[in-house]
């Protein structure tokens, strides 16, 4: 667990660098003077149309590597190891596949996003290449994870690509590119940039060999391969539908267009701050979670089960309620445009979306590492089934909050049936009264917080209220020890600021 809890906190480390990043780049396109919120939501949906070709081109090839990486690693070379060749070949032909298909159906297109966003059918062919990129990136990412390279990963995914984008912003500021025409157009490369920069790392370090010979270890389990590419890829494919679908209804439906997805992309984006110890915890966990299953060590899955949870807990609690009782004074402080400030209501059910789900831990993970595909499969066609219509529906009768909704909805139906499953499947479990207690003390320092600095407005009661619950909050979580891994990280961090009392 260790390797895991180090990998973790340089990770978390780089993302939360990343995320201040990713702030400023979020200032930057929401301030007063600066972005429509037209082209701000513009950005914003190649995101999301980038994930849909990503879960339609891969074709159950990250999974695949997830699953089968450890057999791979154990009884073959690295110079004889088709994996990497294999899953890219099938990926670049499954984007083929999606490019032919963008095209056919560019149509329709039109039809759908001509009325309320005009923006997205004229930059339709510059989400491709855009969508290669985090095609590409996305797979060779996964392949490095169970290499143990999370820290590089994350780097690359939050720090390097945000990096390009605030110079790109700061040139179009500045006028030096001209024009949004230019901007966008220049944008749309920036995951090809990481994808190479991943790929010629992966390459220089001989980590991958390239090679056109199918393995006795892809021969042995071609079958097995089959069945979870395709049951996995389906429920994948299901699953990050229901996750992107609301921008892409917004974009659809909404008066405004764009301009209403970049309200509720804000929202989204104060959701992701939460879920950075996620993305840490996952690509540190899916290597041990993978040699776990192999090696049926039903304790090391059970442990990460809980650990993920718990640490999850504690961090999306503090985010969200950090965010929450400083979100109108952060508005007027940074002087972000008046129509932005319908994300707060968004911000809430998104959040507290976000926190049931890192609350319950890597069970997806857990299940989508083990032989469990079929459950996988009807688990998404279930996620599916309900966030699509209570999204269409929810976003026609309530606006931009109806999403939000129905995503707390059904993802929070999705995680209980995946919760019961392992608990009733192999014991698995993650909740204990450390649970309970993390809420409660979260609770609490919020309700501090706000009897005591309620009436304050402006940056200097911002840094106070949160400094107070910061300082509680972490008081009580050490000492509680509500997390395993909270006392080892604090010697270690005393340690190292040379406090008395370690040797």
């Amino acid at each position: 667990m260790s390797t895991i809890r180090r990998q973790s906190i340089l990770s978390s480390g780089i993302i939360y660098v990343g995320f201040a990043l990713g702030a400023l780049n979020t200032y930057l396109f929401t301030r007063n003077g600066g972005f429509t919120p037209t082209q701000y939501g513009l950005i914003s949906i190649f995101g999301s149309i980038a994930y849909v070709m990503f879960t339609c081109a891969n074709l159950g090839m990250q999974s695949y590597i997830f699953k089968f990486f450890p057999y791979y690693v154990d009884n073959l070379p690295r110079k004889k190891n088709d994996m990497i060749s294999l899953s890219l070949l099938i990926t670049t032909a499954g984007f083929i596949l999606v490019v032919v298909g963008g095209l056919a159906f560019k149509n329709l297109v039109i039809r759908k996003y001509g009325a309320h966003s005009p923006e997205l059918v004229q930059y339709y062919y510059w989400i491709f290449p855009f969508g290669f990129g985090f095609t590409i990136y996305t797979l060779l990412e996964s392949y490095a994870w169970q290499l143990h390279k999370s820290v590089l990963t994350s780097y690359l995914r939050e720090f390097q690509f945000r990096a390009f984008t605030t110079l790109l912003i700061l040139l179009f500021l500045s006028r030096f590119l001209g024009s949004f025409d230019t901007f966008i157009k220049f944008y749309s490369f920036g995951y090809v940039i990481i994808a190479l920069t991943l790929l010629a790392h992966l390459v220089t370090k001989k980590e991958i060999h390239f090679t056109l010979s199918i393995s006795r270890v892809t021969r042995k389990f071609r079958k097995k391969i089959l069945t979870l590419a395709s049951l996995i890829w389906s429920g994948s494919l299901l699953h990050n539908l229901a996750a992107v679908y609301a921008n892409i209804v917004i974009a659809a439906v909404m008066p405004k267009g764009l301009a209403d997805a970049a309200i509720f992309t804000l929202a989204q984006y104060m959701t992701s701050i939460m879920q950075a110890p996620q993305r840490s915890i996952i690509a540190a966990s899916l290597a041990s979670l993978s040699k776990a299953w192999k090696d049926k060590d039903i304790a090391k899955i059970n442990m990460v089960y809980h650990r993920s949870s718990i640490n999850q807990l504690i961090f999306s609690t503090a985010i969200f309620l950090l965010i929450w009782m400083n979100f109108d004074d952060g508005f007027s402080v940074f002087h972000l445009q008046a129509n932005y400030l319908d994300a707060k209501q968004v911000f809430l059910f998104l959040g507290i979306n976000c926190i049931v789900d890192m609350g319950t831990g890597l069970n997806a993970q857990i299940i989508g590492t083990s032989t469990f595909w079929r459950f996988d499969f009807a688990t998404g066609l279930i996620l599916l089934s309900i966030s699509l219509p209570l999204t269409y529906v929810l976003t026609k009768s309530m606006g931009i909050t109806g999403p939000a909704i129905a995503n707390l909805i059904s993802f929070s139906t999705y995680n209980l049936i995946r919760f019961l499953f392992l608990f009733k499947r192999f014991g698995l479990q993650p909740f204990d009264k450390k649970t309970m207690l993390t809420l409660l003390v979260a609770a609490g320092t919020y309700i501090i917080c706000i009897l005591l600095f309620s009436t304050g407005h402006g940056l200097i009661w911002i840094i106070l209220r949160s400094f107070v619950f910061i300082a509680i909050y972490l008081t009580a979580t050490v000492g509680l020890q509500l997390s395993p891994d909270i006392l080892p990280v604090w010697k270690t961090f005393k340690k190292r600021i040379g406090l008395k009392g370690e040797h």
